[in-house]
C-alpha cells in the first residue's frame, strides 16, 4: 500500500531538534492518506451540517410568514363575514319593510274595491226597486187613463164636452217626470260606480304583479344569504369537531353566557296587517332562519376566542419534541411527553392562545417558570420553561395577550417553550388545536 500511494503521498519527516539530540517522526504514505481521507469527512460533514442549519432557518423563517398571513386572512375574512352579515340582515329588513307596505296598500285598495262593490249592490238593489215603482205606477197611470176616457165618453154622451178637456191629470204627469229624471240620475251614478270598480281591479293586478316580483328578488336574497351561512358554518363545524369539542355544547355554553336582556315591560298590541296572529309567512320564517345562522355565527366567532386556536410564539420557531412518548432527553428512559416543545430565540415572546383567567404563575418543579391559564369548556394550556413571567394569578387575558418571555428553566436542555392542553384534566395533542384552526384560516 505504501509503494502504491507513493506517487501521491511522498513519504514525509518532521524533525524535531532540542539542545541535545535531533528526532524525526516518520509520516508514511497510508498515514497520509488516512489524514487526507478525515480530514475530507470533517470538511463534507460541516457542509452538510451547514446546509441543514440554514434549510431550518429559512423553512422556520416561512412558517412564521404563513403564520402572520394566516392569522390576516383569519381577520380579514371575520370582517368580511362581519360586513356580509350586516348588510343582509340590512337588505332583509328592507324586504320585510317593503313587503308589509305592499301588503297594507293592497289591504287598503281590497278595503275600497269590497266598498264599492257595497255600494254597486245597494244602488242595483235601489234600481230595481224604482224600476219596479216606475212599472206599477205606468200601470196604474195606464189604468188611471182607461177610466178617465171611460168617465169622459160617460160624461160626454151626458153634457156633450170633449173628454180630453174634462178630466186631464196634470198631477200624473209632474210625477212621471219626476220618476224619469230620478232614473236618469240612477242610471249615472252606476255607471260611474262600474267604472271606479274596473279601475280599483286593474290597480289591485298591477299591485299583485309587484308584490310578485319582490317575492321573486326576496327569494333570491335568502338563497343567497342561506348559501352564504351554509357554506361559512361547515368549516367551523368541523374544526371544533377536529379538536374534540361538541359543537351544540359549544353553543350552548356561548349562549348561556352571552343571554343579557331587559327593558321596558310594554304591553303587546297584535298586528292588523300581514299573517294572522301565530301563523307567520314564508318569508318571516326564512328570514329568521338566517337570523339565526348569524346568530349562531356570532356565536362561533365568540367560541373561537375561547378556545386554543391560535400559536404561542410570534417568531420562528423549530419544533423539537412532539406530543406522545420519546426517549427522555436526561437519559432516563422512555417517557410520555405531554406537550409539544417548540425552539427559538431566548425571549422571545409567549402570547395566551385564548381568552381565560391566569390560575399559576410561578415556579413549578421540571417546568421551571411555569404560567396555566383556564379556559372555557374545561380547557386549560401551560407554558412552562420560561426566562420570565409578565403576568399575575387572577389576572384575565385575552387571546393575543403577551404573557411571558421564552427561556431554559426547570428541567430542560435548551431554549424553549413546553406549551400544553388540556381537556378536562387530560393532556391532549395541542398540534391537533393549531392545525384544526390552519386548515380553516
Amino acid at each position: 500500500m505504501n509503494a502504491a500511494l507513493e506517487r501521491v503521498f511522498p513519504e514525509q519527516r518532521l524533525f524535531l531538534k532540542s539542545d541535545h539530540d535531533t528526532r524525526f517522526i516518520r509520516l508514511r504514505p497510508v498515514t497520509q492518506a488516512i489524514a487526507a481521507v478525515g480530514g475530507a469527512l470533517l470538511m463534507a460533514w460541516l457542509i452538510v451540517a451547514s446546509a441543514i442549519l440554514l434549510m431550518t432557518s429559512i423553512s422556520a423563517g416561512s412558517a412564521r410568514e404563513q403564520a402572520q398571513l394566516a392569522g390576516q386572512i383569519y381577520e380579514q375574512r371575520l370582517n368580511a363575514l362581519s360586513q356580509d352579515r350586516d348588510l343582509r340582515s340590512a337588505e332583509a329588513m328592507q324586504a320585510q319593510e317593503r313587503f308589509n307596505l305592499a301588503l297594507e296598500q293592497v289591504s287598503r285598495m281590497q278595503s275600497a274595491l269590497l266598498a264599492s262593490e257595497d255600494r254597486r249592490k245597494e244602488l242595483e238593489t235601489g234600481i230595481e226597486v224604482i224600476q219596479k215603482t216606475l212599472r206599477r205606477t205606468i200601470a196604474e197611470r195606464d189604468d188611471a187613463r182607461s177610466d178617465v176616457q171611460r168617465i169622459g165618453l160617460a160624461m160626454a154622451e151626458q153634457t156633450g164636452s170633449g173628454p180630453g178637456d174634462v178630466f186631464r191629470s196634470e198631477d200624473v204627469l209632474a210625477t212621471l217626470k219626476v220618476l224619469t229624471r230620478t232614473l236618469g240620475d240612477t242610471a249615472e251614478e252606476r255607471d260611474s260606480l262600474y267604472a271606479d270598480a274596473a279601475l280599483a281591479r286593474d290597480e289591485a293586478a298591477e299591485t299583485a304583479l309587484e308584490m310578485r316580483l319582490m317575492e321573486e328578488r326576496n327569494d333570491v336574497i335568502f338563497e343567497q344569504l342561506e348559501n352564504a351561512v351554509s357554506v361559512s358554518m361547515e368549516p367551523l363545524d368541523k374544526m371544533f369537531k377536529a379538536v374534540g369539542l361538541q359543537p351544540d355544547r359549544v353553543l350552548d355554553q356561548v349562549r348561556r353566557g352571552y343571554s343579557g336582556q331587559g327593558g321596558p315591560l310594554v304591553p303587546l298590541s297584535p298586528s292588523t296587517k300581514g299573517s294572522p296572529a301565530g301563523s307567520p309567512s314564508a318569508e318571516e320564517i326564512r328570514a329568521n332562519a338566517v337570523l339565526k345562522g348569524l346568530d349562531q355565527m356570532n356565536m362561533y366567532r365568540i367560541a373561537i376566542s375561547k378556545v386554543p386556536f391560535g400559536h404561542p410564539v410570534g417568531t420562528a420557531v423549530r419544533y423539537t419534541s412532539g406530543f406522545g412518548g420519546r426517549n427522555d432527553p436526561m437519559g432516563r428512559g422512555h417517557r410520555m411527553h405531554e406537550g409539544q416543545d417548540m425552539a427559538g430565540k431566548h425571549g422571545s415572546a409567549i402570547y395566551a392562545t385564548a381568552d381565560g383567567v391566569i390560575t399559576y404563575a410561578g415556579w413549578e418543579s421540571g417546568y421551571g417558570r411555569l404560567v396555566k391559564i383556564r379556559h372555557d369548556f374545561g380547557i386549560e394550556t401551560r407554558y412552562g420553561h420560561l426566562s420570565r413571567i409578565r403576568v399575575n394569578v387572577g389576572e384575565r387575558v385575552s387571546r393575543g395577550d403577551r404573557i411571558g418571555d421564552m427561556g431554559n428553566t426547570g428541567r430542560s436542555t435548551g431554549t424553549h417553550l413546553h406549551y400544553e392542553v388540556r381537556l378536562s384534566g387530560t393532556a391532549v395533542n395541542p398540534m391537533t388545536y393549531i392545525k384544526a384552526a390552519r386548515d380553516v384560516f
